[in-house]
């Protein structure tokens, strides 16, 4: 269950009594917040909830955005909004960048937009599992050169894999100065600017185009919440607005603000209500300390693998995400890739936490995302001393 204390596995989901409490106020009274004439104050609200994550990111007063499902729609949004502004209607020659770590979803989401696989630029990770930007430069260079359009980088505000963070401040000053769109998957890290590592590894975040944020990952609300923040706030409008007939009286004389304008949604849900509820009640301090403390239980246990034989680090714990595999040093690369993959088998079937696994420099990797601000330190040992147990027990099988 993604609310466990131990589930550590992918990335985990914790939500707080008052989200769900607000989930439940928002359902039961049934509040639509597609336009302004009949969804005044919960338009309202979001846009409030929304200004404080602008506000938490440093992004500029001409920023906004809405509220979405999840990371896979908020992506989505906000490629939409850069394809429109940078291409029109013209998007044949158009290329996009991004690093070979980047989430799924982003080669979805283009695939959705009519890009073809021949325009999508997939860089091989740096050693430190981030986008190469001497070989960014160079990509760019060439296309340019061969006829293409680059028009957009995807930076990684915190990976799936590892956590890593691209290099966001050289990403702003090459987009700045080759006019082109930066859009941050944050989905999971973005939050984490409440933390000291998040402030130091998510420096430039403020001076993106766009921005993906999921409040249901590392802001601890119920499923599903996440954000799509846009610098200037009009390109939403200008890539989604289309005006039916029937929609018209919303548009006769009323000051406020049509969320349905500003993205693919006209039906949409009061998703903001749990996180405006909630930092209300708890206030950013508890949150940033639930993140701390989180991000403490990785680095916690590096240290305990660290101090095991034949437990190799791959990705050191960042933004509270650390990868590691077991290696024993006699054991062909083949035996010890099922040796892994053997092992979350075994975790799962033991059923005292979970790990997941991943693919990090053609290895078989494990990986563990303590994420839940009520699993402790013991959990983490307890779950890492089961791990050298089953890896002990199957390579001596």
């Amino acid at each position: 269950h993604v609310d466990h204390p131990r589930y550590f596995a992918f990335i985990p989901a914790p939500n707080n009594p008052i989200g769900a409490y607000a989930d439940a106020l928002a359902a039961g009274m049934n509040i639509f917040v597609g336009t302004w004439m009949v969804g005044a104050g919960a338009t309202q609200v979001e846009r409030v909830a929304i200004d404080w994550l602008r506000q938490l990111l440093g992004m500029p007063e001409t920023a906004g955005g809405l509220f979405v499902s999840g990371g896979s729609v908020a992506n989505l949004v906000a490629l939409t909004a850069a394809r429109q502004h940078q291409l029109g209607d013209d998007f044949s020659r158009g290329v996009v960048y991004f690093s070979d770590q980047t989430h799924s979803c982003i080669e979805r989401a283009l695939r959705l937009l009519g890009f073809r696989k021949e325009q999508l630029r997939v860089l091989p990770a740096d050693e430190q599992f981030r986008l190469p930007i001497a070989a960014l430069r160079a990509q760019i260079d060439a296309d340019r050169a061969s006829g293409w359009q680059p028009f957009c980088i995807v930076a990684n505000a915190g990976t799936t894999n590892t956590g890593a963070v691209d290099p966001l401040p050289e990403l702003v000053e090459l987009c700045r100065r080759e006019g082109l769109w930066l859009h941050a998957d944050g989905a999971y890290g973005a939050s984490m600017i409440l933390t000291d590592e998040g402030r130091r590894l998510l420096q430039g975040i403020s001076a993106v185009d766009s921005l993906a944020i999921d409040p249901h990952k590392s802001f601890y609300q119920p499923m599903a919440a996440g954000c799509t923040l846009v610098r200037v706030f009009e390109h939403l409008r200008d890539a989604f607005r289309i005006l039916p007939p029937y929609l018209q009286d919303k548009e006769h004389g009323l000051l406020g603000v049509d969320l349905c304008d500003y993205g693919v949604e006209l039906s949409r849900g009061f998703r903001a209500l749990k996180l405006w509820m909630s930092l209300k009640v708890f206030g950013l301090e508890a949150f940033r300390q639930a993140m701390e403390h989180n991000l403490h239980l990785a680095r916690y246990a590096e240290s305990l693998l660290r101090e095991r034989s034949n437990w190799q680090i791959v990705s050191p714990a960042t933004l509270g995400i650390v990868a590691f595999r077991y290696a024993p040093p006699d054991l062909p690369e083949a035996q010890t890739d099922a040796l892994n993959r053997a092992l979350v088998d075994a975790m799962l079937t033991d059923g005292f936490a979970l790990v997941s696994s991943t693919i990090l420099r053609g290895r078989v990797t494990l990986r563990m995302c303590p994420l839940n601000p009520r699993a402790t330190e013991a959990d983490v040992e307890e779950t890492i001393k089961r791990l050298d147990q089953f890896a002990r027990t199957l390579a001596q099988s």
